[in-house]
Parts: structure tokens; C-alpha cells; sequence
């Protein structure tokens, strides 16, 4: 690519969004180049390939629903790892004909927008600079590492690693000496995994993970085959209608509203079906009243139980009372979790009684004054989700202001994808968007469906259909910029506020809200209102020719320039 590049669309970021943003762009007519830091296809998949790494969603809707994608390509598990996601996206590549537009290992590192020319000027670590009309940010919510703010950390004589940073070509823990600190999703998949090859695993955990069982199968060909004849078109329509974007949907009824019997033998229906039914596809008050979630609690806590041997380690993984409301922090998905702390090798450290000192030579030191040595430390502590990614690009809107800045203030954003004042500008599967409460490609996919949409365009739209058909609407109609305004900013920012605080969710420390990150101010960063509702909200300004907007139109001089 050479330098100084006009174009109209850059994205950045080459996960399930940006690929598909790219292909339906193009498709369009637009001219577009997408930069991606690392050296193939994948987002977040080509990050995390760290033991055991696997998608919490089940293959049926872990896809794209383009039609000449899903024909082509069978499954081999239900729960796909990263490894079959890595194949998928290289055939996802080869089909599309994607990597003629992308730039491989080149980092997006600044960008600014210029009102006269009303086109971003963006930098990357490469030196290259491109000056494109419109900037998509196709980030991912998990791309800002977390690093533990320990004393000593940098003093480990052994090796250590970040799950987001695992060496590409693995790491042999075979008769090892393992810690891992944290035990979110990545931690409890690194644990299942390594567990019953270590020569001994020591687990440091500050809250016990509420894991769901995954249920994991393999797929057979034939099954497939059956499904691409009538069922999975069906499916990528029912993801839209569902609150997560799954084919599954929460029940119309409460947890009292049912006999204790109902609800016994729902509850087991639920947990044998794995994946996140027990949550969200459950009583429809689990996340609104606490009683009922204090009944879904006691089911789980018995179930760990009964895997769990020690009373101890049951004590420490299923406390009594719930350490915060069930499903109201990510549930992790498990295979073989709980039984790994059967085993007469494992050590579990509870770091609410027994607190990590200092990290030396030879592994960590607790406050018991013990040093727990290890050849190899885990660091599975996560992320600066959700705006972290984005805020790690110095990225300057009309008033100069970085957007780190301003939104240590306070997040500010208008349908979970602008920003005002910084016009031009998108990004998917972040801030106030529904993006903990959404199955990914659910966001990124787009269906032939007329259920929402009256005008001419057929399409079902999520997020990065809205974007298409936004820029679209802007050529046609000859607009040089879109910014959001800041009163529908603000009554965005309220209404996201008020499904927040309808739930139990301001009862769980977690990166729904920024608590897990030292400093970051607290508060709701997702849409918790459900899928269905989003769209209909978006949509609806779509429809309103871009409500809550302002839409500057291409002047003479302007058009010179563009």
C-alpha cells in the first residue's frame, strides 16, 4: 500500500466483524482496505491460542449465515476450538477472496479527523498512513490485555505467560509446575486442560468461577448435511429474536411461577443441555429478582457439590451464599473443571483469605509467608474490556480530544456504535452495544429478512448491516459526514443506565462494568435490554433518515477534496 492513502472505508481488526464488514463493503461498491495487527484472520482466535481455548457458542450459530459460507463447511465439534476457528476463517478468506484488502501485522496506532476534507487521517506502526472517508472499528471487546499489578512480577525466573499471548506454537507443560492466577474463562479452560498433566497445579482465585457445563459432542457430517437442507437458515433467523442471539430464548414464565417439581425437572432439563441454557435460556426473572436467582444458585451449588470431593475445595468453588448474583458476571463454560480439583496435585488458593505478597524468583509468595514454585506462571487476568480496545487508539475527534480521555469521564456513545464528535466513525461489538449479551457473529451477520424492515432493503439488520446501509445512505443522498449529537448520546446513555439497574447486575464486580480494571470508572457498559429490543431501536432510527444524527452535506469545496 503507499503511503498516503485516500480510500473510503478503513477497517480495523480482522475478527468475525471486520471480515464481514469488508466483504459486504466491497460488495457495495466501496473501496476499502482493513489493517490487522497480527498476521492472519481471526480476532480474538488468532490471540487466544492458548491450551484449551474454545468458543462458548455452540457451531450453528458460531458462523456466518452467507449462504455460500455455511453450504461449504462442516464442523467437527459442537463447541468449536481455536483451532477449527482458525480453519474456518482461512476458508472464510479463500471463498471471499478477503486478504487482497487487508494488511497484516500493522497496528492502527493514532488517528484524527479532519472537518474540511471530512476524512480520518490515521497512522500505524508501519509508517503507513492512510486518509480514509469513513473509520470502522472492528476491535473486539477483548483486545486491551490486563496485567496484575503485582510487586515482583518481572522477578520470575521461570516462564510465564499471558493467555492472550500464548506462543504461537505451544508450550509443553508436561510434568511441570503450574500457577495460574485467575479463573474467569480463560482461566478455567487453561486449568481443565493442563491439569491432569502437571507434575503440580497450584490455582489462585480471588472469585469463584459460577461455571456452566459445556456438553461438548462431536458433530457428524450427516447431521450437517441434514441441517443445511431446511434447519440452518431457520436458525439464523431465530438468533435475531432471541435476547443472547442464540436459537434459544428465556422462558415466559418466572421461577414461582412453577411448582417446585416444574422447576426441578426444568433445571435438570436445562443443565443437560449444556452451554449457557441454565442462564438465559431459563425463568425469565433469574436477572430481575433475587430470590429466583437465589434458586437457580442452590441448583448449581449442588451440582458442583456432587463433583467435588474435599469439603474444603467445595467450600472455596460453591460457597454457601452466591459471592455475587448467578449470571450477572460471565458464566464460563467447563468440561472437566471442577474434578481437576479432585486430584491430589492441585492446590487452590483463595485469594480472599490468603492474598498474593510478591511475585520472586522462584514463584509467588502468599501472606501465609509460603512461596508456591513454579516453572511455568499463568496469567489469565483478562482484559480492559469492551472500551479498552478502542481507547488504546489515540484517536482525536473535531475538538482535538482523545477518546481515552474523554471517556474517563464518562462513556459516551449513541446506539452502542458512534460517538459524537468524532464523525465518521463506527465500531461493533463495543460500548453500549449489546455486546456481552450478544453471540458475536450475531452482530456482524446480516439475514434476508423482512420482519424489521418495510423499505427496499431486505436486509435484517445488527450491526454491521446498520453501518453498510448507513454509508450507503450517505453516498446516495450525497452527505459528507454523520455525527451522532450529544442529547441522543446522553438519552442513550440514560436508557442503557436504566436496563442496567433493572437487573442484579450492580451486585457483581466484573468487566460488564469496568470494575475489574484498577481506576476505570465504573459503570454499565453493555446493553442489557436484549437483542430483539436493539435492533428495533437502531432500526428505528434508521428509518427516521438517521435520527439523533447531524448530516452535513458535501459542499462545493468540500467535494473538490473527498
Amino acid at each position: 500500500m503507499t503511503g498516503h492513502q485516500s480510500l473510503d472505508v478503513l477497517i480495523v481488526g480482522a475478527g468475525f466483524s471486520g471480515v464481514y464488514q469488508l466483504h459486504k463493503l466491497r460488495k457495495a461498491g466501496f473501496s476499502v482496505q482493513l489493517f490487522e495487527a497480527g498476521s492472519g484472520l481471526g480476532g480474538i482466535w488468532y490471540w487466544n491460542c492458548y491450551p484449551g481455548a474454545r468458543a462458548d457458542s455452540d457451531f450453528s450459530v458460531y458462523q456466518y449465515s452467507i449462504e455460500e459460507l455455511w453450504k461449504g463447511w462442516t464442523w467437527k465439534e459442537k463447541f468449536p476450538g481455536q483451532q477449527e476457528l482458525i480453519d474456518y476463517f482461512q476458508y472464510v478468506d479463500k471463498k471471499l477472496d478477503l486478504s487482497r484488502d487487508i494488511s497484516f501485522n500493522t497496528r492502527v496506532t493514532s488517528a484524527s479527523f479532519d472537518t474540511p476534507t471530512s476524512r480520518w487521517t490515521v497512522f500505524t506502526d508501519t509508517g503507513v498512513v492512510v486518509k480514509p472517508r469513513f473509520f470502522i472499528l472492528c476491535t473486539g471487546f477483548a483486545a486491551k490485555r490486563l496485567f496484575p499489578d503485582i510487586p515482583g512480577l518481572d522477578t520470575f525466573r521461570g516462564t510465564m505467560y499471558h493467555t492472550s499471548l500464548w506462543p504461537r506454537d505451544g508450550v509443553d507443560m508436561a510434568g511441570k509446575r503450574i500457577g495460574v492466577i485467575g479463573t474467569g474463562a480463560s482461566g478455567v479452560q487453561v486449568i481443565q486442560e493442563v491439569g491432569p498433566t502437571a507434575s503440580h497445579l497450584t490455582v489462585f482465585q480471588r472469585t469463584p468461577s459460577l461455571a456452566l457445563p459445556l456438553n461438548q459432542s462431536p458433530v457428524s457430517v450427516a447431521a450437517q448435511t441434514k441441517m443445511k437442507k431446511e434447519m440452518y437458515p431457520v436458525i439464523f433467523k431465530r438468533r435475531l429474536q432471541t435476547f443472547l442471539g442464540f436459537q434459544y430464548d428465556r422462558l415466559n414464565s418466572g421461577v414461582f411461577d412453577l411448582t417446585p417439581e416444574e422447576r426441578y425437572l426444568l433445571f435438570e432439563d436445562l443443565w443437560s443441555k449444556g452451554g449457557f441454557y441454565p442462564v438465559f435460556g431459563s425463568c425469565n426473572d433469574i436477572i430481575t429478582d433475587a430470590k429466583a436467582n437465589d434458586e437457580v444458585y442452590a441448583f448449581w451449588r449442588k451440582k458442583v457439590h456432587e463433583r467435588v470431593r474435599d469439603p474444603e475445595m467445595q467450600r472455596k468453588l460453591a460457597p454457601e451464599k452466591s459471592p455475587h448474583p448467578f449470571g450477572t458476571k460471565y458464566n464460563s463454560l467447563e468440561q472437566s473443571y471442577y474434578e481437576i480439583f479432585n486430584q491430589p496435585n492441585v492446590d487452590l488458593i483463595d485469594l480472599n483469605d490468603n492474598p498474593i505478597v510478591e511475585v520472586v524468583p522462584e514463584g509467588v509468595k502468599t501472606r501465609d509467608g509460603v512461596v508456591h514454585e513454579f516453572d511455568i506462571l499463568v496469567l489469565a487476568t483478562g482484559f480492559d474490556a469492551v472500551t479498552g480496545s478502542i481507547s488504546a487508539i489515540d484517536i482525536k475527534g473535531i475538538d482535538g480530544v482523545s477518546i481515552g480521555d474523554r471517556w474517563k469521564k464518562g462513556l459516551s456513545t449513541y446506539l452502542g456504535m458512534t460517538v459524537p464528535g468524532y464523525p465518521n466513525m463506527f465500531f461493533q461489538y463495543g460500548p453500549h452495544g449489546p455486546t456481552a449479551f450478544c453471540n458475536g457473529p450475531t452482530c456482524a451477520v446480516s439475514l434476508q429478512s423482512t420482519q424489521f424492515l418495510s423499505n427496499a432493503n431486505p436486509s435484517q439488520e445488527v450491526q454491521g448491516d446498520w453501518i453498510m446501509d448507513c454509508l450507503s445512505y450517505l453516498r446516495r443522498n450525497n452527505y459528507a459526514h454523520i455525527d451522532a449529537t450529544q442529547e441522543a448520546s446522553e438519552g442513550w446513555y440514560k436508557r442503557v443506565a436504566d436496563l442496567w439497574s433493572a437487573g442484579l447486575f450492580d451486585r457483581a464486580k466484573s468487566w460488564y462494568t469496568g470494575a475489574n480494571v484498577p481506576g476505570k470508572r465504573v459503570e454499565p457498559l453493555n446493553f442489557a435490554g436484549g437483542l430483539p429490543l436493539y435492533v428495533s431501536l437502531i432500526q428505528e432510527s434508521a428509518r427516521g433518515g438517521y435520527t439523533g444524527f447531524t448530516l452535513t452535506p458535501v459542499t462545493a469545496d468540500a467535494e473538490a477534496k473527498l
